[in-house]
């Protein structure tokens, strides 16, 4: 059990059955009155996110979220399968479930799968990847002061913008989180 007095960024803990995330706390102790916590949070299942006031003294269960490293094996229409590294097992989800940050991965890339009480409903991609530059306009050097860019296709059929000096077959690192380019790969 946690206390909402506890409460801290990151925290998860259920509520009415629902599964929720902390993600902003304040802790406000007004000159009349009794205190309070101000918190904002967001549902983990829906991605719903609510400002709620607590009293420092209500107490909840603590919410466990398992994240698994499972490698992306393939796709079948709308389901995408994930293989346990450790037993080789597959788990299926659907593509629904899965964030938008998914188009950066491609086949055999280690991902976090969520899962809470053994149901799954979500992933996290890694932070940054490595992709091949598959379509885009030719490159030229020398105008760089304007921090221009141009659009780009991915090897996973993302589309991006990238700076004019990039040019195809060019393997680029990416931030899956803002779908921006960070630099070129090594």
């Amino acid at each position: 059990m946690i206390s909402a007095g506890d409460f801290r960024n990151g925290v998860t803990f259920e509520e009415d059955g629902q599964v929720l995330q902390v993600v902003e706390f304040q802790h406000v102790k007004p000159g009349k009155g009794a205190a309070f916590v101000r918190t904002k949070t967001k549902n983990v299942i829906t991605g719903a996110v609510v400002e709620k006031s607590y009293n420092p003294t209500s107490k909840f269960p603590t919410a466990f979220i398992d994240r698994k490293d499972m490698q992306y094996s393939y796709s079948d229409g709308d389901i995408y399968y994930f293989m346990d590294t450790e037993t080789y097992e597959m788990t299926p989800i659907a593509a629904s479930d899965l964030p938008d940050s998914f188009k950066f991965v491609k086949e055999e890339m280690i991902c976090k799968v969520l899962s809470y009480k053994g149901n799954v409903f979500g992933l996290e991609p890694p932070t940054f990847v490595t992709l091949k530059v598959t379509k885009t306009d030719p490159g030229f050097a020398g105008n760089t002061a304007t921090n221009a860019t141009k659009p780009a296709t991915l090897e996973t059929g993302a589309e991006i913008n990238v700076p004019l000096f990039i040019d195809e077959g060019e393997l680029i690192n990416i931030d899956t989180r803002t779908g921006e380019y960070m630099s070129r790969a090594k």
